[in-house]
């Protein structure tokens, strides 16, 4: 063979070898980027059947992880939202549970964990108001919401980290409030509960940070939900104008904040209050 042959044939074997190189990398590009941000990961989340519950565990669904949550019944828009789930194509389990229980949430982690083989993300999210003056407040009022949005916190928390410890590995998302941030009059019990979720995640992330477990907090502002659909439109209307946004924010934005925590992209970030609020005055 001639050089000039030797070059052409040199030529074309490099020419080939690029070509299947380039195909082999893009296919590898298109499964990388078919693949979930949370692909292979269990979330347990308290109080996921509507309003924010609901649109994280849409959200971590469709990004691959399996889902777990809690309510306080299973019916059939319960039932619905687990197909819903299913059909995504992850593994999914709703658990009618009280989680101001300190007993049914060990209960409900033990059973996520003999299910589903491991607990990646934990987000406290079960919340309630009951809203009134403090002169006028009476004890029911206030004991039913600090135990229903910081009791159960606790409750998971305490259930959760030991197999997260043992995974090396977590991240806990606890649903605070802007009210928690600057407090509100009226919601002298909501304001305390949701600032004392900043406090336990700020505190917990010192405690597990060591063995690769994250705590934060998201703070949301006005959220279009059953909770503030049941004020008169004229005050929506007036907190709306108070947001730099001008608008009330959808849960599907807070999820994306939750799907950022709870993700790998913030690998780096615990202890912090992550604010979704439109830039409230």
């Amino acid at each position: 063979m001639t050089p000039c042959r030797d070059a052409r044939g040199h030529l074309f074997f490099m020419s080939f070898y690029f070509a299947i190189t380039i195909r082999i990398g893009n296919f590898a590009m298109i499964k990388c980027h078919d693949m979930g941000l949370l692909e292979g990961k269990v979330a347990l989340i308290t109080g996921g059947s509507r309003g924010i519950g609901k649109a994280v565990a849409l959200k971590f669904a469709s990004e691959g992880a399996d889902i777990a949550f809690t309510c306080r019944n299973v019916g059939d828009s319960v039932q619905a939202l687990v197909d819903e789930l299913q059909g995504m194509g992850v593994k999914a389990k709703a658990y009618a549970s009280d989680a101001a229980s300190f007993d049914e949430a060990h209960k409900v982690v033990a059973d996520v964990k003999e299910t589903f083989g491991h607990i990646d993300i934990l987000v406290n999210n079960a919340g309630i108001t009951k809203d009134g003056l403090m002169m006028r407040m009476d004890e029911s009022q206030w004991d039913s919401v600090i135990d229903t949005n910081l009791k159960s916190a606790y409750n998971f928390i305490h259930a959760c980290t030991p197999v997260m410890a043992r995974q090396r590995c977590g991240s806990i998302i606890s649903m605070s409030s802007v009210v928690g941030v600057a407090g509100n009059a009226g919601q002298c019990n909501y304001a305390a509960s949701k600032a004392g979720l900043i406090g336990l995640t700020k505190s917990i992330a010192k405690e597990m940070g060591s063995r690769g477990i994250r705590a934060n907090c998201i703070a949301p502002g006005f959220i279009q939900t059953d909770m503030t659909s049941a004020l008169p439109e004229k005050m929506r209307d007036e907190v709306a104008a108070s947001v730099s946004l001008r608008r009330l924010g959808q849960p599907e934005e807070v999820a994306g904040v939750a799907l950022f925590l709870a993700s790998d992209m913030s690998s780096y970030v615990t202890g912090q209050v992550v604010s979704c609020c439109g830039g409230m005055n």
